[in-house]
């Protein structure tokens, strides 16, 4: 059963095809993880931006920014892309709508240097902070740092009260006819 969200920001047509068709699946995952990541942002409003449920926590405002910069800084200094300089990488005011779009249109302009990579390219071992990584494993790891980010917004968003978008399957908020949220002994051993 496929998952329909009310905003797709970057559509299956939209997402190039690979050089080497083994690594598709790197650029549909990248354009499903930006469209989940939009999906949970769209959720706040501006008056949320400087709430957090925590003083040691990050603001709802400093993690949209969080996640804007240093998706710069892993697809710029550590994977090679081309992105723009940090100091033009923000909107020019923080509001959510401005953050969601600038997110999202940082992703698509990265979209044909995924697809561009050739198998040399995505292995080849490139500076990631005080190590080096293979391409690939760098990009992945970015992934599960958005992932992070975007669980930890969930959980502020549960904390407010307000509705958790689906992500991964359907959630306590948002499900559809035939989501099988795999809660039981029987269901996991289904085949």
């Amino acid at each position: 059963m496929a998952m329909t969200y009310p905003h797709t920001e970057i559509t299956d047509a939209d997402v190039p095809r690979a050089a080497i068709p083994f690594a598709q699946h790197i650029l549909d995952s990248y354009a499903s993880e930006t469209n989940k990541v939009a999906a949970v942002w769209r959720e706040y409003t501006d008056a949320d931006l400087g709430y957090r449920p925590h003083e040691r926590g990050s603001t709802v405002g400093d993690i949209l920014k969080h996640q804007v910069l240093s998706e710069r800084r892993f697809f710029g200094e550590f994977l090679g892309a081309p992105e723009p300089a940090p100091s033009a990488t923000l909107p020019a005011e923080l509001t959510v709508a401005a953050a969601t779009s600038r997110y999202v249109a940082l992703a698509r302009a990265r979209l044909p240097v995924l697809a561009a990579g050739t198998e040399a390219w995505w292995l080849q071992r490139v500076p990631f902070f005080d190590v080096e990584r293979e391409r690939i494993w760098v990009f992945w790891r970015r992934v599960l740092h958005t992932a992070h980010h975007r669980t930890q917004l969930s959980v502020y968003l549960r904390l407010l009260n307000r509705p958790v978008p689906p992500t991964y399957g359907p959630t306590a908020d948002i499900s559809w006819q035939g989501a099988d949220p795999t809660r039981s002994v029987d269901a996991a051993g289904r085949k």
